[in-house]
């Protein structure tokens, strides 16, 4: 090997070495470590400790069928107290959609990156794209827990999981589970109003230790 091949071998490795620090680094800046719940044993026992979860997330996929239209995407969701964060990525061809509220206001952010603040954000979603999907409640109804501000029927199997709800003008049916943060977690939920059928598959839960 000559020299001159030698004497470049080590600022190679040292910028390998950086690059690989770096992709370590935000590795763990994108990846928060989760932690497990605790026990649930009943229904009114799940709707406790879920209810009172206050920073979460959850990636899946979503399918939304809304008359003769409808699209398939990815649904990211991350809860932090009253605030959330959604992105739903694939709707017809439109790239990333972001929703981002705080219990009082819903703001849209297209694939532009223009914001749009959202004074219903169901109907606005509707009439913008065609489809919606249930902004307000949904926070509850993927942990299989109602919305507690509105009322609803509820309906249960033998270990104390949700299985159906009617809330609004929205039917919820969660048919299969998983585990998540060590307990039994929504996997495949479906929730249908008569103008659009929204079903999520949720592949990963993150319960983080606030």
């Amino acid at each position: 090997m000559s020299a001159h091949a030698c004497s470049r071998r080590p600022e190679f490795r040292s910028r390998w070495s950086l690059m690989a620090l770096a992709v370590l680094l935000a590795g763990c800046a994108t990846t928060p470590k989760g932690v497990d719940l605790p026990p649930i044993d009943s229904w009114a026992q799940r709707q406790a400790v879920l209810g009172a979860i206050e920073d979460w997330q959850f990636k899946g996929r979503i399918a939304v069928k809304a008359g003769d239209d409808g699209f398939n995407g990815k649904l990211n969701w991350s809860q932090d107290g009253e605030a959330f964060d959604a992105s739903v990525s694939g709707p017809l061809g439109m790239g990333t959609v972001r929703l981002e509220g705080d219990g009082r206001a819903v703001v849209l952010i297209d694939n532009d990156g223009v914001r749009t603040d959202l004074h219903d954000a169901e109907q606005e979603l509707y009439f913008r794209y065609g489809w919606t999907i249930p902004v307000a409640s949904l926070r509850y109804w993927a942990l299989g827990i109602p919305d507690p501000s509105r009322p609803g029927d509820s309906e249960t199997d033998a270990e104390g999981r949700l299985t159906r709800l009617s809330q609004g003008d929205w039917i919820v049916e969660i048919s299969r589970y998983a585990e998540g943060g060590g307990q039994s977690m929504p996997r495949i939920m479906t929730a249908t109003n008569p103008d659009t059928r929204v079903r999520m598959v949720i592949d990963q839960w993150i319960f983080l230790d606030r």
